[in-house]
């Protein structure tokens, strides 16, 4: 019997409600990373405490392999690249020159402001020493994250790069080829064969390969995983940055009469495909667009690959159809969910992007979908799920780069000021603040 699948439906068209209900009402999905925790924990514990051999005993428990060492020969990051299809580097070639195209433009640059004569504070933007960047390894193979990764941390200036994505039994306990190749395309010569729980830990602890090389711990650590590495995440970043908790992926899709059912229907598919608890949700003043997306997605659905992944994505709670009476209402509707991806498909459609406050990215108009920014849009597509796109952005160039102000001021310059400092550290009874100023003007009254 064929898949089916059952998009169920909102509607909202009777009344504008507030943004608390529709936060409550609307599709959401998501899952629990408390609830494995307790899992995790001993994972990331065992890592910290026996390193390498921890995490290769993981490794060969839950991927089913283990690797003679962690780090990669560069043999075989060379042997992967010369034998990657053709049409998939070139490919690659693309996405990388876009991706550096984009993200170059993003590198801030250092501010110094005159406060008074003699007294400066400059924003200096240094870049992380060393990053580990995560690169899945579940249902499909993902060299388009090794690229959404390394660009931003390469223009950046960041030093140090480890890619590391789980060994797989049919390649030998190596990472996938295709994702070794992309290493070896954007320059990365460090890759580990190790993923999961134990990736994250190794990447925070760091440890001794079996060959006696050192493996470095990171800085910060970066890039999308299932519930396991998000667990890892949140344990280990009080040790190291993290870009975000990633969830399970999202698009919503903001769409009136004008809008084609057909390219709806695949764009809601395209995101159902990564996994059973994608969320797909279109948003939409016409329910004859509506109707024709739902007979879309079910004539669609049978020529599709991962029909039963599919199926079970669309009909999920986190996925559906939600009717609403004006395009401002859906504009408060996509701003309430925060989605991960939104697609904007209506009549003027970059002037309702510019209305749009929460996503993680926004394409616009018929010919931008979502899987154009999964690879050569120049965009990045390490972005913010389960609603954090309120406040949280995707990973660019900034979050390889802090921020650092650096103060300097004159023997006047803080003469001058010396009064206010005393009376500010006394007024919140801190007298060796002011202590610390008047010490350096012994002969001034108090």
């Amino acid at each position: 019997m064929s898949p089916r699948s059952d998009l169920g439906r909102l509607d909202l068209r009777d009344r504008t409600p507030t943004t608390a209900e529709l936060r409550a009402s609307l599709p959401r999905g998501g899952v629990d990373v408390d609830s494995v925790l307790h899992h995790v924990r001993p994972v990331v514990e065992a890592v910290r405490d026996r390193g390498a051999d921890a995490a290769l005993e993981f490794g060969e428990k839950f991927d089913r392999v283990r690797p003679d060492r962690i780090r990669v020969p560069a043999e075989e990051l060379d042997k992967s690249l010369t034998g990657l299809d053709p049409r998939v580097r070139d490919a690659l070639e693309v996405a990388i020159d876009r991706a550096r195209t984009v993200h170059r433009d993003q590198r801030r640059t250092d501010t110094a402001t005159e406060v008074v004569p003699g007294g400066t504070v400059t924003e200096r933007w240094i870049a992380v020493d060393r990053v580990g960047l995560y690169v899945p390894g579940g249902n499909a193979v993902y060299p388009s994250s090794v690229v959404m990764n390394v660009v931003p941390a390469q223009e950046a200036g960041v030093g140090s790069l480890v890619v590391t994505s789980p060994p797989q039994a049919e390649f030998g306990g190596l990472p996938h080829p295709t994702i070794l190749a992309a290493a070896a395309l954007l320059g990365v010569d460090e890759v580990w064969a190790v993923g999961g729980a134990q990736a994250v830990a190794l990447l925070t602890y760091g440890g001794t390969d079996c060959d006696g090389a050192e493996l470095e711990p990171v800085d910060m650590i970066t890039g999308p995983g299932n519930i396991y590495v998000t667990a890892a995440k949140r344990l280990c970043r009080s040790l190291v940055g993290i870009d975000a908790e990633a969830g399970p992926t999202e698009i919503a899709i903001l769409a009136d009469d004008t809008a084609d059912p057909r390219h709806v229907a695949a764009d809601l598919i395209s995101q159902a495909e990564h996994d059973v608890l994608a969320a797909s949700v279109l948003v939409t003043t016409s329910e004859e667009l509506a109707d024709a997306v739902d007979r879309a997605v079910a004539e669609q659905l049978h020529t599709t690959k991962h029909q039963e992944r599919v199926a079970t994505a669309l009909s999920g709670k986190q996925s559906g159809i939600v009717l609403v009476s004006t395009i401002d209402d859906g504009i408060r509707a996509v701003n309430a969910y925060a989605a991960e991806h939104l697609e904007i498909q209506t009549r003027d459609a970059a002037a309702i992007a510019g209305k749009i406050r929460a996503a993680g990215a926004i394409f616009v108009g018929p010919h931008s979908p979502v899987s154009l920014g999964d690879y050569c849009a120049g965009s990045n597509h390490v972005l913010p799920t389960a609603g954090c796109a309120r406040h949280s952005s995707g990973l660019s160039v900034q979050t390889f780069l802090k921020g650092v102000h650096v103060i300097e001021y004159s023997e006047d310059a803080l003469r001058d000021v010396a009064r206010h400092v005393i009376a500010l550290a006394h007024a919140e009874d801190l007298p060796a603040h002011g202590d610390a100023v008047r010490a350096r003007f012994p002969d001034s009254p108090s």
